[in-house]
């Protein structure tokens, strides 16, 4: 009977063993993209009906001509997303994200629908029906809650995630507004500017909106189960349970302590996007709606000057696809010079006859929408990044938390400001 000998490996066989035995199994490919894409749809989603109430500000200013419709609009939706956001912040070990973003889907749909169902039944065109207004305005509130619900869950979610998909969210986020504007400019050009024409205007935003909302509630469930995005949860969830084994089970004062750890980490990359939107909203679209008036283009005007702006923060979203600016003092060095806009946009109104013509201005709305969607799509990408993968979910959260306070703040200011 023979003896069967086994050889043994090399020295450098065997740590090439060892070494494939380490490394983490290669992640499954996006095929056909198609989760990019629908992280680019979701993002497009759930902006799409801020969008939509803002842009059908004609019509609501026709129905309540006392009201500073644009301005109450954008303070009641960016403070209650504030304050939802403070609690998903604090609370979301006790909650589960997929839940969350589905939930927030849903009552944006329902947000939605208000404002037709209204106009329908009770409104149907009339002026002054501020009962109309205050219930408009709640349905504004709800979208603000359904915002933070899926604007949250999803970015936080995306933290998670190769930077890519974080891209193509923010991108997303940036074609509602295009979408909206390509809408605008044809609803101006095909309907007529009377009262008949901008309630079938508004109408038809919010229709749009609740088409594309129905498929992205079909397309977030979708996305769930790609082996993509499961890999990348896999991974998070093994980094969560290693974390467990070490620390003990996870209390509400070890999550409020993990919390603080990760603003902490991330709040430089938070305060260059606090700045970005408080210099943003400050100027967009209040400015841009009310104090500008081009005797050439008349109407025409604010409805250009926002497609200019839309179209601008889209291309600087979507440049992130090409080159990455990874040295962070940079972009929040960035963030800080945008504050250079105030002065400028107040010498196209007060200052020298050349500056207060329509090339200046319309080349500072695109300036404005550049900067604000590449250092918004910089600081996003890269800020999850520096914390351990089981609370990039946290960052991102917290990082959209200092968004809406930047929102909130640029909408408060827009109040006050000289001009």
């Amino acid at each position: 009977m023979g003896v069967t000998v086994k050889p043994v490996p090399d020295s450098e066989s065997e740590s090439s063993l060892l070494l494939a035995a380490a490394s983490p199994q290669k992640p499954p490919e996006d095929t056909f993209h198609l989760a990019y894409i629908i992280y680019f749809i979701l993002g497009l989603g759930f902006l799409l009906p801020w969008n939509a109430f803002i842009t059908a500000v004609d019509y609501f200013s026709y129905l309540y001509p006392d009201a500073s419709v644009d301005r109450v609009f954008a303070v009641s939706y960016m403070l209650v997303g504030l304050f939802t956001l403070l609690i998903i912040v604090f609370y979301a070990h006790k909650s589960d994200s997929y839940v969350r973003i589905n939930v927030g889907l849903g009552l944006f749909v329902v947000a939605l629908l208000v404002a037709p169902i209204m106009d329908a039944v009770y409104i149907k065109g009339r002026v002054g029906l501020y009962d109309g207004f205050y219930v408009t305005v709640g349905a504004v509130m709800l979208s603000g809650i359904a915002d933070a619900l899926v604007q949250g869950g999803l970015i936080g979610a995306a933290g998670e995630l190769p930077e890519r998909y974080m891209q193509a969210i923010v991108a997303g986020t940036a074609g509602s507004g295009v979408l909206v504007s390509v809408l605008r400019l044809l609803t101006k050009a095909v309907y007529p500017q009377d009262a008949h024409g901008l309630r079938r205007s508004a109408n038809l935003y919010f229709a749009v909106s609740i088409v594309v909302m129905a498929i992205c509630i079909v397309l977030y469930n979708v996305a769930h189960r790609l082996p993509v995005i499961n890999y990348h949860q896999d991974l998070k969830i093994q980094a969560v349970n290693e974390e467990k084994e070490v620390n003990g089970s996870l209390t509400g004062a070890v999550w409020r302590s993990n919390v603080w750890h990760v603003v902490g980490q991330v709040k430089w990359y938070g305060f260059g996007i606090l700045l970005v939107y408080i210099v943003t909203l400050s100027i967009f679209p209040g400015y841009i709606t009310e104090d500008v008036y081009s005797p050439v283009l008349k109407d025409w005007y604010g409805i250009l000057l926002i497609t200019g702006y839309n179209v601008f923060d889209l291309i600087g979203k979507s440049l992130t696809a090409v080159y990455l600016l990874e040295n962070e003092k940079v972009a929040i060095g960035g963030s800080v010079l945008r504050l250079l806009f105030l002065p400028l946009f107040w010498g196209c109104l007060h200052g020298p006859k050349l500056f207060r013509t329509e090339i200046p201005v319309t080349i500072l709305t695109c300036l404005l929408g550049l900067t604000n969607g590449y250092l918004t799509s910089v600081l996003l990408m890269l800020g999850p990044k520096v914390v351990q993968l089981q609370h990039a979910e946290t960052a991102g959260i917290v990082i959209v938390l200092f968004i809406v306070i930047g929102l909130a703040g640029g909408s408060i200011v827009a109040w006050f400001w000289v001009i």
